[in-house]
């Protein structure tokens, strides 16, 4: 199965979550790629559309290892069971938070200029974006939406692995995918066009939908 571009693969994905029409649901887009996806999303399921802003803070040592994940407006999701089992500093940790922290801060910055985020307390927040390849930056979204008081947190994406997704689908209450192939490759393959969606572009997506 191949999507001719990331708009025509949330139309496939709107026809899956379409029975969440008429809930009290925010489509959060992981920017870049995840936008296009989830603005026909949003529109589907005549939801407000918003990006959710992440960063996983990895082990100084082993980087791809996340040890916290920080969100937009200063939260920060410790992961108790790695800081433990490694034993890192406070002060390491604060360090490494403040420096995602920054990243964050800039790009809300550029992508904020539409509006302001939605707020999460006690809504559904749909996570949306083009593939899931480990899950790693989803699974930091969803322990961000908790944190902003998400009632319920689905993740969806077209394509992702039939394996490989357990952690994230243990902590999200559901998890979507139109295409689960075995074994996968990289997110690109299954689009015939995975051009990369610029910023400009994202913010002109945000503003055509509306608030």
């Amino acid at each position: 199965m191949q999507f001719a571009d990331r708009t025509e693969a949330g139309q496939v994905l709107a026809e899956l979550l379409i029975e969440l029409r008429g809930d009290d649901v925010v489509v959060l887009a992981l920017p870049r790629g995840g936008v296009p996806v989830a603005a026909p999303v949003a529109r589907a399921l005549g939801a407000p559309l918003d990006v959710i802003l992440v960063r996983k803070v990895g082990v100084p040592t082993q980087p791809e290892l996340a040890m916290a994940a920080v969100g937009e407006g200063g939260v920060f999701v410790p992961n108790r069971y790695v800081l433990q089992s490694l034993a890192v500093a406070d002060s390491v940790v604060a360090a490494a938070a403040a420096r995602e922290q920054e990243v964050i801060r800039l790009r809300a910055e550029l992508l904020r200029r539409v509006r302001p985020p939605e707020p999460l307390a006690g809504r559904i927040a749909l996570i949306v974006d083009d593939g899931l390849a480990t899950g790693s930056t989803a699974l930091a979204a969803v322990r961000v939406a908790r944190a902003h008081g998400a009632a319920r947190v689905i993740v969806a994406a077209p394509v992702a692995p039939r394996d490989g997704l357990e952690e994230l689908r243990v902590e999200a209450d559901d998890v979507v995918v139109a295409y689960a192939p075995q074994p996968f490759d990289a997110i690109g393959r299954f689009y015939a066009d995975f051009t990369q969606v610029s910023d400009d572009e994202v913010v002109t997506i945000l503003s055509s939908y509306g608030s």
